[in-house]
């Protein structure tokens, strides 16, 4: 499916510019209120309901607006949970039987972004088909019901001890967390009331940093996907483990007292390695493109299978059910626990390491002993839309030479980004030295063929002798 707004992770942009202006936002509202009254069968006089959540940028309270008008216009019943993480929203509709969850949140992006992002009535990612007929939808013209038929709009004042209640229900009862000083980095963001009540009700000492939002600060120096800001929260505040959050709450990084740092394919292996130990076994673990050939050889080190899905907690998500594997992720820090949540949440994953450590009395460092990453050195390469690099003479030479020379022991990984344009060159593997020639190398014979496209025709052309 080719869709003209909606991406691998609903419609985001620039606030301001198509498609992310009030105009079009109450549209889709319209659009996605439109399809759920004709696809919803309720009882005679029972209106379809949608809860709508949103992270701390600015520009949420203007979208909420448009699409809570749009919404109502379509004859469709609104909740407002206001901010609150994305994954909060996803176990909200599902428990509040409601036919859809929104989320008003461009995640890891800064304040300038905004998005919407759609769950099922069952907390999952609003199928393709779905979103082909909401898109089909925003071809038409706006309507309105009449009157007696518009929709309704409430706030859900519980939101927030709903959410937390269902995050300390994923915590084992004989467990909790005394004696613990965690460092808690909430990005400014949407999880910045509920991460640290979660925390603290367990039992921690909990030393909050990005809790303070102003409608501009999301993500500004802070969050996961800041690591200095973690390293620096837990070193300045003595705390035994820190815990770092996205914009929107479903991202996580961790450290340990000593400020290292551990990313999603560590804390995934932390997980897996626990319930392989304690349970009856990991059916298999899914991981992306992008996870470290390390973690896939300690994974194998205790027999549990892996697959690789496409970069994306989308398609994570997708070759886990494919699979039926509880357990998946990526290094970014998305981690999905799926007989915990229908989707990714960094509160629950930061629980289930948590609950590792504290049953094997370890600490980040030695729970991860066995597990040996390799280097990896990822090369972004501007590219112009269209450019052909799957064909080019000099990438691919260059791809295979690197190939070649780590023999077995590294791989090579390109890929066009499919947010920005941009070829991403990875190379990793045991030795350092020769990811760091080769990625350089690749990245190199990439610059020169796109250097090559922007020759006029009548000049020679130095394609793929870089």
């Amino acid at each position: 499916m080719s869709n003209k707004y909606f991406g691998t992770d609903g419609v985001r942009g620039l606030v301001g510019r198509m498609p992310i202006t009030p105009e079009f936002v109450m549209r889709l509202g319209f659009a996605a209120g439109t399809t759920l009254v004709v696809r919803e069968s309720l009882p005679v006089g029972e209106r379809p309901a949608v809860l709508i959540g949103k992270d701390t940028r600015v520009s949420g309270y203007l979208l909420e607006a448009a699409l809570e008008a749009g919404f109502a216009a379509a004859g469709v019943d609104v909740m407002l949970c206001g901010p609150m993480p994305t994954p909060a929203v996803a176990y909200l509709t599902r428990a509040l039987r409601l036919q859809a969850g929104v989320v008003i949140s461009a995640s890891h992006n800064p304040y300038q972004d905004n998005g919407i992002k759609f769950f099922s009535a069952g907390g999952k990612k609003l199928p393709d088909a779905v979103e082909a007929e909401i898109e089909a939808r925003l071809g038409e013209p706006m309507g309105c019901m009449d009157s007696a038929r518009l929709g309704r709009a409430r706030r859900i004042n519980d939101a927030a001890g709903r959410y937390i209640e269902f995050c300390k229900s994923t915590f084992p009862n004989d467990l909790d967390l005394r004696g613990l000083k965690i460092a808690l980095d909430c990005a400014h963001g949407a999880a910045y009331q509920v991460a640290p009540a979660v925390f603290h009700e367990l039992g921690a000492e909990v030393e909050s940093v990005g809790v303070s939002p102003n409608g501009v600060n999301i993500n500004d120096g802070v969050g996961a996907t800041v690591p200095e800001s973690l390293k620096r929260a837990v070193l300045e505040t003595g705390a035994d483990i820190g815990i770092a959050l996205d914009g929107d709450g479903d991202r996580l990084l961790m450290a340990d007292a000593g400020g290292r740092l551990f990313d999603g394919d560590h804390l995934l292996y932390i997980i897996s390695r626990e319930r392989a130990a304690r349970r009856h076994g990991v059916q298999g673990v899914v991981g992306t493109l992008m996870s470290n050939l390390g973690f896939e050889h300690a994974l194998s080190r205790l027999d549990i299978p892996f697959a690789r899905a496409r970069v994306g907690d989308r398609y994570v998500l997708e070759l886990q059910q494919e699979r039926g594997w509880p357990l998946g992720g990526e290094n970014s820090g998305h981690i999905i626990c799926l007989d915990k949540h229908s989707t990714g949440d960094g509160i629950i994953a930061a629980l289930q390491v948590l609950a590792a450590l504290r049953g094997n009395g370890e600490t980040l460092a030695e729970a991860c002993v066995d597990l040996a990453m390799y280097p990896q050195q990822l090369i972004n390469v501007v590219m112009p839309a269209g450019f052909d690099w799957k064909n080019d003479q000099g990438i691919g030479a260059a791809a295979e030479a690197a190939t070649r020379d780590l023999d077995g022991r590294g791989r090579v990984l390109l890929r066009a980004s499919g947010t920005e344009p941009l070829l991403r060159v990875m190379v990793e593997g045991e030795d350092g030295a020769l990811v760091a020639e080769w990625s350089e190398a690749i990245a190199t014979a990439a610059r020169a063929a796109v250097a090559a496209t922007a020759v006029p025709s009548t000049q020679p052309s130095h394609r793929g002798k870089g």
